[in-house]
């Protein structure tokens, strides 16, 4: 071999060993590239989530839910197994002294007709019903001094006019004008009669669950306030409710009365008392209106339901306004105008309040819709559909198909209370 063949090859060995050394360098170790899984972990946990993160990571997260209902695993129990079970407790029910000692009960009464006439009002709490109780209060102490008036507001059908209807019955009310029959007029109006110098009688209200649900509005509380803060109205009520001191205003809770007499210019309150008034008596009369047999009928709150006559549930008035409260300002304009198209042929026939079938005051879909899109209230049957789910899923618009007119809708409620729930969502607007 010659010398530049030996040299030629030298070159190319180098020139291999090179390539072997430059794909060794190029390729990663094993070690560098893969971590043990105790580091991989360490470094996970070293970074913590911002809240913005952990939110949509737990909103991410499948909800946990069980199909094992209180209601459906205990059936509820008949009319002779519930009067077989409350029986049994009879012998060993605990009264409280106030039931069972004639002492306790005199001197309480004493205490609460000194406490009314220095100018306060006596709110009762505590477990049990009270009403027996108050009931022999206002009996055998009240009527002595003036004129006794007992209210129920637990009834399911109570409202504030049937209040003050209640005290107008004193002789001498209707005599003084009525701007109108609003419950603030009529307060105003008890308010004068017994502000009155020439009136010497004086006004025992005691007033059942004075937190019941016709009471707690705003529109009931102002027109209570006028009367709790005239000095010849005594106002003795009981409350059961836990969240039932939230009803008022710690400037509605420390008023007090007009000490010169004349009742006029003193605002609004109750100067209340409060009294522990536990007596652990049941509260059989109270929930008389409920169905005690069952499980949903335990709240009290449950009666005979307003069913017409196909079957639809009757919506309150309450019911539909808390919906409305919480729906956008299109779905408020397309409920105004079912309630105008459903009102219209009711109105023409001159029917009554009590109207069994509303389907046949049924609006078609096809002119609602038509309707919508002239009003800009839905430019597409996509829009007009999404609103109608937000009543739909309330139970406030029902539809059904109805022959060749197609699918009809309507709003199952009554003619007085829809006109009181249109009347309002045109006032707010």
């Amino acid at each position: 071999m010659s010398e530049s063949e030996s040299a030629a090859s030298e070159i190319s060995q180098g020139s291999s060993s090179e390539n072997e050394t430059s794909n060794i360098l190029l390729t990663p170790s094993p070690s560098k590239r893969q971590r043990k899984p105790g580091m991989v972990q360490q470094s996970r946990e070293m970074i913590v989530q911002t809240a913005f993160d952990a939110y949509f990571t737990h909103l991410a997260s499948r909800a946990q839910t069980s199909a094992n209902i209180f209601s459906s695993l205990i059936p509820p129990l008949s009319a002779e197994e519930y009067a077989e079970a409350s029986s049994s407790f009879d012998s060993q029910r605990i009264k409280s002294e106030l039931l069972t000692s004639e002492t306790e009960r005199k001197s309480l009464f004493q205490r609460l007709l000194l406490e009314l006439q220095e100018g306060f009002n006596v709110i009762c709490y505590g477990y049990g019903s009270k009403r027996v109780l108050l009931n022999d209060f206002a009996v055998n102490s009240c009527s002595k001094l003036g004129h006794v008036v007992v209210v129920n507001a637990f009834q399911p059908h109570f409202g504030l006019k049937e209040l003050f209807s209640c005290i107008e019955n004193v002789p001498g009310i209707d005599s003084l004008p009525l701007p109108s029959s609003s419950a603030e007029n009529q307060a105003r109006r008890i308010c004068d009669f017994f502000s009155r110098s020439t009136s010497k009688q004086h006004l025992y209200l005691v007033i059942h669950n004075i937190d019941s649900p016709a009471l707690r509005s705003i529109k009931a509380q102002s027109s209570l306030s006028l009367l709790a803060l005239n000095p010849k109205i005594h106002i003795v009520a009981s409350v059961d409710h836990i969240n039932s001191p939230l009803l008022w205003s710690s400037a509605e809770l420390s008023t007090r009365k007009d000490s010169q007499g004349t009742g006029v210019g003193a605002g609004r309150g109750f100067a209340w008392l409060w009294h522990d008034m536990t007596t652990l008596t049941p509260y059989d009369f109270e929930l008389s209106q409920a169905d005690r047999s069952s499980i949903l009928g335990a709240s009290g709150g449950m009666r005979k339901r307003d069913v017409t006559q196909n079957g639809t549930s009757m919506v309150s008035e309450t019911a539909a306004l808390h919906v409305l409260a919480s729906v956008t300002a299109k779905a408020k304009r397309l409920f105004t105008l079912m309630a105008e198209r459903q009102l219209e042929p009711i109105e023409a026939a001159k029917s009554s309040g009590h109207v069994d079938d509303l389907q046949q005051y049924a609006v078609a879909y096809d002119k609602l819709y038509h309707s919508a899109r002239t009003d800009f209230i839905a430019t597409n049957d996509t829009a007009l559909r999404a609103l109608l789910g937000e009543f739909r899923d309330h139970d406030l618009v029902v539809g059904a198909q109805q022959g060749s007119s197609g699918e009809v809708l309507w709003i199952p409620m009554r003619k007085e209370r829809l006109a009181k729930v249109l009347s309002t969502l045109k006032v707010d607007e």
